[in-house]
């Protein structure tokens, strides 16, 4: 697994702090995709205001947009605790989060409550699949083995398919009409069990639009878990644990970005998974190098990136490794100034929330 070196500092959790109004709180995502505001913190300290469909007067053809293609899935099931192996079940719920796969039918999970199931109980959901709490990980998280019926249903996809709802974030209360809007265009291959949210914001016709100025649009991977939005409750920032999740990188999206880069090209992650695959995934020279590994980096201020050069990027939840993350790239007063502004200016935040462009 890939982790960094954890940088020295005196930065405390409490100095990512910032007031929010709940009104602020997307709870809905807009139509067009591309409609959203988007805040552009440009190198000179100035802050701009636009809308996302206007990325484009901020991209040269010289870029790359670096993406992540994972795919959310539906995550939460919802189940009931087996008795005396049949399907007899008691009547309290228990739900369920699906983290990170290990094997075909072997995940990391979230249950709720997590106490109620010891190692070798079994949960029922819906009478078409089954757990095996295996393992006790941390907290709630189990490692469970799956099983269904392999001749109707070709993996545990085609089943969360029918049974599964999409993880929205706690904080978005209203019911999610069409669950393809938490999902990007460019989504491929199963195993978020959250969206990349900064990709939402592209519509294939802008997709097709900034490739036709020359851009270059290149896919990366990785599968969004707790490591991303887990809570920061050490004190000390470089005391909290991040938690791994599984990183990919093809040889052909590797040479893409370095013969770009060696160029002088901008190397632009979409969204901070993007950003953390390609530091994770580049050696002591700059350069990315093809990977399929897990990673725990965290990047805090004082971090020195290796790759990236811009971050297209939502605004984050007070105290989280994702506002440290963009605190590392832009400058913590900057990011300060910029979420006090957009604030005041009403931006709306989180997962269907505006963007930002930190050049």
């Amino acid at each position: 697994m890939i982790k960094n070196e954890l940088t020295k500092t005196d930065l405390r959790t409490s100095d990512f702090d910032y007031a929010l109004p709940n009104e602020l709180i997307a709870q809905t995502p807009l139509e067009p995709r591309d409609s959203s505001r988007l805040m552009v913190l440009k190198k000179d300290g100035e802050i701009e205001h636009k809308h996302f469909y206007d990325i484009l007067d901020y991209l040269e053809p010289s870029d790359t947009l670096v993406i992540n293609d994972s795919r959310v899935i539906p995550a939460r099931i919802y189940g009931s605790k087996v008795r005396k192996g049949d399907f007899a079940s008691e009547p309290s719920k228990i739900e369920t989060l699906l983290l990170k796969q290990i094997t075909q039918n072997k995940w990391e999970v979230l249950l709720k409550p997590a106490k109620k199931i010891k190692i070798g109980g079994q949960i029922d959901y819906s009478g078409i699949l089954r757990a095996t709490v295996l393992e006790i990980v941390e907290d709630g998280n189990r490692i469970v083995e799956f099983s269904y019926d392999n001749d109707k249903y070709k993996n545990i996809f085609e089943v969360l398919n029918q049974i599964g709802s999409m993880p929205l974030p706690p904080y978005i209360t209203e019911k999610l009409e069409n669950k393809d809007r938490y999902q990007t265009v460019y989504a491929r291959e199963n195993g978020s069990s959250a969206a990349p949210t900064a990709g939402l914001h592209f519509t294939n016709e802008l997709l097709e639009r900034i490739k036709e100025k020359g851009i270059m649009i290149v896919p990366v991977m990785l599968h969004v878990g707790l490591g991303t939005f887990r809570p920061v409750k050490a004190e000390k920032i470089e005391e909290h644990i991040m938690h791994s999740e599984f990183i990919s990188v093809s040889k052909e999206s590797a040479d893409i970005i370095n013969e770009r880069k060696k160029k002088g090209g901008r190397i632009i992650a979409v969204g901070t998974t993007s950003l953390r695959t390609l530091e994770s995934a580049s050696n002591d020279n700059g350069e990315v190098i093809e990977v399929s590994t897990d990673t725990g980096i965290f990047i805090y201020p004082g971090y020195k990136f290796k790759v990236v050069d811009a971050l297209i990027t939502n605004f984050h939840l007070p105290q989280s490794t994702l506002l440290m993350l963009v605190s590392a790239l832009a400058g913590k007063d900057y990011i300060k100034r910029a979420y006090e502004t957009a604030v005041r200016e009403k931006y709306r935040f989180f997962s269907f929330g505006d963007a930002m462009f930190i050049q």
